[in-house]
């Protein structure tokens, strides 16, 4: 069966393909004809984008069928109601053996190959002894390598993708590189060890199993942040002689880089590695934001529809 995807599907298309479910609720009819009866409404997913979708008949049955996070192949048309909706037929779930991933989630853009050839570059800036001996631990461990380049930054608002944590980390430090450059009194060697190092705690934050990066129970639990800083704190120890004052620095750069507290950081940035490390990850996080919108093409007026986590609409300039 060739795979149908969500971006491609209009109106009035029959559909017969797979589709990752991210939402499913049971929900009571308000007919009287159909009193005590309920309706399925879910989402569909594939790396192409997400549909809303129905089953008007046999709800509770084709509900239990199936969980969030499961590939479902799924059978229906495509109608219209406040955009495009599926009206599903029939469905049932794949299983996880013959799951295609590429089909469901998106890699990074840039490739693979180019982002480690720049991560090992910026590991050779990192000149201070004790922090290269810290990046030296992270990086040749196997596992911690293997999960970092696959991660996600997030899962839905930027670099939410296969390698979006790499992608992520690599244009913070790029920005902090300039930084460093620019002003003398940042540490260059601190500053990039803190752009590779805020985000890690997503490789435990996020289950890289799942095919929508479901949040683990720690990642619930705990959050990047704190888990990020725990991480840290276990490779320190195992450095003779790492310095106290030095191992704060960095535990500052790491809970304080979301910039305030209301987005999530225990601390707001009090240095100047802090300050410039924050603001460089806000930038890459943005960018990368109005660059996935952007990518989505615009209307014949050259406007974008309308973005509610950019809280804007962008414009792209007129069609020619």
């Amino acid at each position: 069966m060739d795979k149908q995807f969500i971006s491609d599907l209009k109106t009035g298309d029959t559909v017969h393909s797979e589709f990752v479910a991210t939402e499913k609720t049971l929900i009571a009819f308000n007919q009287p004809n159909r009193a005590g009866e309920q309706f399925l409404r879910m989402q569909l997913a594939d790396r192409s984008g997400t549909i809303r979708a129905v089953a008007w008949d046999k709800g509770p049955e084709l509900a239990g069928r199936f969980e969030v996070g499961d590939v479902l192949r799924v059978r229906g048309e495509v109608g219209h109601y406040r955009g495009p909706q599926l009206v599903v037929s029939g469905l049932e779930p794949v299983p996880p053996e013959e799951v295609q991933r590429q089909f469901f989630q998106r890699v990074a853009p840039r490739e693979r190959e180019d982002m480690l050839g720049e991560l090992r570059h910026i590991l050779t800036e990192i000149t201070q002894p004790h922090l290269a001996e810290l990046m030296k631990s992270f990086f040749e461990d196997k596992e911690f390598f293997r999960l970092y380049s696959e991660a996600p930054a997030a899962r839905s608002v930027h670099h939410n993708y296969v390698g979006g944590l790499l992608e992520h980390s690599l244009e913070v430090a790029a920005l902090c590189y300039r930084f460093a450059r620019s002003y003398h009194e940042l540490d260059q060697s601190l500053l990039l060890c803190g752009a590779l190092m805020h985000d890690m705690g997503k490789i435990e934050e996020y289950d890289t199993k799942s095919l929508t990066f479901e949040m683990t129970t720690r990642g619930k639990l705990i959050g990047h942040i704190v888990i990020g800083k725990e991480m840290l704190d276990e490779r320190v120890r195992q450095i003779p002689d790492f310095p106290a004052e030095l191992q704060t620095e960095l535990s500052h750069l790491i809970l304080s880089h979301h910039g305030q507290k209301e987005w999530g950081s225990p601390e707001v940035p009090r240095t100047f590695a802090a300050f410039a490390l924050h603001h460089a990850d806000l930038v890459s996080a943005r960018l990368n934001q109005f660059a996935q919108v952007a990518g989505k093409g615009s209307k014949p007026d050259g406007w974008t529809d309308y973005d509610r986590l950019l809280e804007r609409d962008v414009y792209l300039g007129l069609a020619e």
